[in-house]
């Protein structure tokens, strides 16, 4: 009886805890129950909020079937040998005939294999080819097609983007079709970095703003409209916010970086849909590595002109080997320190900087994020599970938020970069909300953050203290502020969706 008695009293109990539970806390329970069991895994984290990809390329983000299709609306030929798109006129589909047109493909599976493979990770295997040169040799492959669809690669972007469960893209791009670089190279390189700037807006860089202007917001049109946003049937995509980073490709001569970079500053203070830049290319070519002081000073100079600017820097995209060992030790502090940046992207290769735990304890107190692309550091640099850095960010306290950085090519989604990360640091439910409500903290949307502190625990500011976090219908103060704050707006939509989301657990 006593037996029975005692058994009783612990089930009430039991039951009591439950009860007693939060909803994260159930949420994070059913977690660790699943955690060794991959497809529930899988279900489970296709479901969850995933706030905002930050670190997205536009190209890179595009798969090879998409690119396929719009190469064929353009008439494209394709070399046989490289896979590497070409100008018409194109040769026949017969086999073993060197340029047909890519239309071929269609009904020669053997041709269709090969180009995806060729424009992808797909099927990469170590061997003569390292994955990082692969990976970046697939850009010129399809550049051709890519380049002339740039709001059908919108719309597929923030479409799969959505159908992920995320609500917020930055995506970086070099909207201007590269017209900055060729006025750079035109006008030509002096060391003095104010009359170079003056000179290149008097020599045609505004006009260049203007025109990039244009286009984009024609391009976000035919998107929308591609997407049949404001209409019944439209796609997930239309809920998605979207931005953009203007792309500064570094390792082009100065000349063309330095006009770059002006641009940049220009659209991000005169067009609201850009809100920031960022530097791309291979950290480890000639040129990038060569300039990369001579880069921070220019990004140096400009933000004292354009200090409301926000940058957002790759660096330490590199691996041993990759460089030499002097080169590996200052890239993510200069970007940092010189190069102001408020986020750095990948910072795979911290641990061999000078001073790597003061480093980023500096980075923790500048509350400077690293925008984490596991599946692109393992595939370009093999740095993986317990030789990737993502562990030790978050023993500093250096805010962290997964990204995609380019899914298209890496055959990857938000999806599985969660899946990656939980999998291979088994990491509880509450760190991986952490990074998801970091990544709209660490946005560039304008406006103040819903919280007024995020450690070592995320509380609201005090317009909205005592609300229902994410409440379709918040106190009037807290509403009146989230109607002037942008950036706090996109963190209470973030919010009822982990409500809506942890109710089902």
């Amino acid at each position: 009886m006593r037996h029975l008695l005692r058994c009783a009293i612990c089930a009430v109990a039991l039951c009591g805890l439950l009860l007693s539970q939060t909803t994260e806390q159930k949420t994070a329970r059913y977690l660790d129950s699943i955690r060794n069991q991959p497809s529930l895994l899988l279900a489970f984290l296709h479901e969850m909020p995933k706030g905002g990809d930050l670190h997205n390329h536009l190209d890179g983000a595009l798969y090879a079937e998409d690119i396929i299709d719009w190469a064929a609306s353009d008439n494209l030929c394709v070399d046989r040998t490289t896979s590497g798109l070409l100008a018409p006129p194109c040769d026949a589909c017969e086999h073993y005939t060197p340029k047909p047109a890519i239309r071929c493909a269609y009904d020669d599976h053997v041709l269709y294999n090969q180009i995806i493979d060729a424009w992808s990770m797909r099927n990469w295997r170590a061997g003569e080819e390292s994955g990082h040169d692969h990976f970046f040799a697939t850009f010129d492959k399809f550049l051709l097609a890519s380049n002339n669809h740039t709001a059908e690669a919108v719309a597929s972007i923030i479409d799969r983007g959505a159908k992920a469960h995320v609500q917020y893209i930055e995506l970086m791009d070099t909207a201007d079709g590269s017209a900055a670089a060729k006025l750079g190279i035109q006008l030509g390189w002096q060391d003095d970095l104010a009359k170079m700037r003056e000179k290149l807006l008097v020599g045609g860089l505004k006009e260049i703003a203007a025109a990039t202007s244009k286009t984009l917001a024609e391009d976000e049109a035919r998107a929308r409209s591609n997407l049949k946003c404001g209409t019944p049937q439209a796609e997930p995509g239309c809920n998605v916010t979207l931005r953009y980073l203007y792309q500064i490709l570094r390792g082009l001569p100065a000349e063309a970086v330095y006009a770059q970079i002006v641009l940049g500053f220009e659209l991000a203070s005169s067009n609201a849909r850009f809100v920031g830049l960022n530097l791309v290319m291979p950290e480890d070519w000639y040129v990038p590595t060569h300039d990369f002081s001579r880069h921070m000073a220019m990004l140096d100079y400009l933000h004292g002109v354009y200090p409301k600017v926000h940058i957002t820097l790759h660096a330490g995209e590199l691996a041993m080997g990759l460089v030499k060992p002097e080169d590996l030790s200052f890239h993510i502090r200069a970007s940092v320190e010189k190069g102001h940046a408020e986020r750095i992207g990948h910072g795979a290769s911290v641990m061999l900087e000078k001073d790597p735990t003061g480093l980023m304890k500096e980075m923790a107190v500048r509350n400077v994020l690293v925008e984490i692309n596991l599946t692109s550091n393992d595939q370009i640099l093999g740095i993986s599970g317990e030789d990737h850095p993502l562990p030790v960010y978050m023993k500093y306290g250096v805010p962290v938020a997964l990204s995609t950085d380019d899914e298209g090519v890496a055959r990857s989604d938000m999806t599985h970069e969660y899946l990656r990360a939980v999998e291979s640091y088994h990491l509880p439910y509450t760190a991986v909300k952490r990074m998801t409500r970091q990544s709209l903290e660490h946005s560039f949307l304008p406006g103040q953050s819903l919280w007024a502190e995020t450690k070592p625990s995320f509380k609201t500011v005090r317009a909205c203290t005592g609300d229902v976090l994410g409440k379709e219908k918040p106190s009037s103060g807290c509403a009146k502020f989230l109607d002037t704050n942008e950036r706090a707006r996109e963190q209470w939509k973030l919010e009822a969706a982990f409500a809506e989301f942890e109710k089902k657990y």
